[in-house]
């Protein structure tokens, strides 16, 4: 659930699911037949059948929402941008933002700058934050690139402080990928465009970032990080189950 074949394959990654399903099923059906013996009195022994298709169920259900939790969160993101292009040296000055609508990640050129100024921020629950990304701080044309952020201003003045936005170092930007969170960075924009006498014809958002690639990565260490420590939280938890049930069988002097 939470790699590649979820990204690239989703119907075959749901058969394996379904067939996953019918192995689940089918301890059940058996768990089933011993659980009618022992309330028909043929049988007073505990079973491990029983036990098998309960912790089967568990893992199966368990393995399916935390996977795609974790393929939603982290590692999504991470194909996303990985699908999309890279642009290199790109100034704000002479691009627009139809040429870049493939960026995913954006090393802008060394005289690029993040125009605090003209920042501003649209309040809707969250406040979302939007900074002109410039040239030497000079007027553009068209403000095509805003760096962006959750929470991180105040919404009625030029106080914007998301990301690696005081890092000098800082000329990288990462693809805002949310939908959801589109619109409304959309709507700050057009307050600093009434705001400050602007123009944003076709505006991207992006995390101003130092290194895009590494950020990038961060996705996937992430995800992987949380795959392993699924596994291994599962495979403690399933061994206690284990042992608990051995010596529960070993009471009742069945085993």
């Amino acid at each position: 659930m939470s790699f590649t074949l979820h990204y690239t394959n989703p119907v075959l990654m749901y058969l394996i699911i379904g067939v996953c399903f019918l192995a689940v099923l089918g301890s059940g059906a058996l768990a089933l037949g011993i659980w009618m013996k022992k309330l028909h009195h043929e049988s007073t022994e505990p079973s491990w059948l029983i036990f098998l298709f309960l912790t089967m169920l568990v893992a199966f259900v368990l393995g399916i929402m935390l996977g795609d939790l974790n393929f939603r969160t982290n590692m999504q993101s991470f194909y996303d941008y990985e699908n999309l292009n890279d642009y290199f040296y790109a100034d704000p000055a002479r691009m627009r933002g139809q040429q870049m609508m493939d960026a995913g990640k954006v090393y802008f050129s060394n005289n690029t700058a993040l125009d605090l100024r003209r920042s501003m921020g649209f309040r809707n629950l969250d406040t979302y934050c939007v900074a002109p990304i410039t040239t030497d701080s000079l007027p553009l044309t068209s403000y095509d690139f805003w760096a962006v952020g959750l929470d991180c201003c105040s919404g009625n003045a030029a106080d914007f402080h998301c990301g690696e936005f005081n890092n000098p170092s800082a000329r990288g930007g990462l693809r805002l990928l949310r939908d959801d969170q589109r619109a409304f960075f959309r709507l700050a924009v057009q307050q600093a465009e009434a705001s400050y006498g602007i123009k944003a014809s076709h505006p991207l958002f992006f995390y101003w970032v130092q290194d895009p690639a590494s950020e990038m990565a961060a996705f996937r260490d992430e995800g992987y990080k949380y795959y392993l420590i699924g596994m291994l939280v599962h495979f403690s938890w399933q061994m206690l189950c284990v042992g608990l049930a051995v010596m529960g069988f070993a009471k009742l002097g069945h085993y």
